[in-house]
């Protein structure tokens, strides 16, 4: 009889994270930030001596959504700063290849956030409010990474970006691993405690 192939990977921190049934117990936020540190956004395709990671996106879309929102609790600000934690698992994938590998990606994703979720004493959920207002910020801080460092113009940044407001600028500066990875366990020590 033929073994069933591996679906679990070893973390540095030694827990094992099974990727078909994940474990909140089995989730560390060390792992995470090491995984997201070294996760490059745009497939790497940006400026700069460094990858634009996705702990220190993470960091930014935070700081976005507690100056848009500057009544959030901390959880709120945590879920926040955790809106792509599933990919210290799963890596960055591009939208257009999300979409390509459809639904079946999606439950995938969604089971590892909403395990994220319980570790760290958050709602599995996101509620849709909440969800809404942090993917504007996403996308704001999306729209400062094409223009800066992934090669858009403007233009066409807007075609697929919203704009942010004018009141809202940033300065992209693709960080060494070690500091994005920093800057990540940093903010999360912050906000967690």
């Amino acid at each position: 009889m033929k073994k069933p192939p591996r679906a679990w990977q070893r973390m540095l921190s030694g827990r094992r994270l099974d990727l078909l049934d994940p474990s909140p117990f089995d989730i560390e936020i060390e792992d995470i930030a090491r995984g997201l540190a070294r996760v490059s956004r745009w497939n790497g395709q940006t400026s700069g001596d460094h990858a634009f990671s996705v702990a220190e996106h993470s960091v930014i879309v935070e700081a976005l959504f507690s100056q848009l929102n500057p009544k959030a609790t901390t959880a709120q600000k945590l879920t926040a700063l955790l809106h792509d934690a599933a990919e210290y698992v799963i890596g960055d994938m591009i939208s257009p290849f999300k979409h390509a590998l459809g639904l079946d990606y999606k439950a995938f994703e969604v089971r590892l956030e909403e395990a994220i979720h319980i570790r760290f004493g958050l709602p599995a959920q996101i509620p849709a409010r909440l969800k809404k207002s942090i993917k504007i910020c996403d996308i704001y801080c999306a729209w400062f990474e094409a223009t800066q460092i992934a090669g858009f113009s403007i233009e066409e940044a807007n075609q697929f970006f919203k704009a942010p407001p004018e009141s809202v600028t940033l300065n992209i500066e693709p960080k060494p691993v070690v500091e994005a990875e920093t800057m990540f366990l940093e903010r999360f020590s912050l906000l967690s405690h």
